[in-house]
């Protein structure tokens, strides 16, 4: 195995964890946006008030993308493990 090889699959290794974390990530990043915008507008300065939302969104992407998640984790696990007998050999 070169370094060369590892380099790339370390490198889609990065970027599928990209892929894949940032539906969840972004509706963490939105939902807490509008929590914060209702809190300013309302001045209500409760910590826990965007915990719930956070979690009812995330839950609902996660249901929504779940499948596609585990689509792309699939692929590049069978990929990477197709290509064993190359990397060795």
């Amino acid at each position: 195995m070169t370094p060369e090889t590892v380099m790339t699959i370390g490198r889609q290794a990065l970027e599928l964890t990209l892929l894949v974390s940032a539906p969840l990530l972004l509706t963490a990043l939105v939902i807490g946006l509008f929590v914060s915008i209702f809190q300013a507008a309302t001045q209500i300065n409760e910590m826990t008030l965007s915990f719930i939302p956070k979690l009812l969104g995330m839950f609902a992407v996660l249901i929504i993308a779940g499948p596609w998640m585990m689509e792309m984790l699939l692929d590049y696990m069978t990929r990477l493990f197709n290509s064993i007998p190359w990397m060795v050999g």
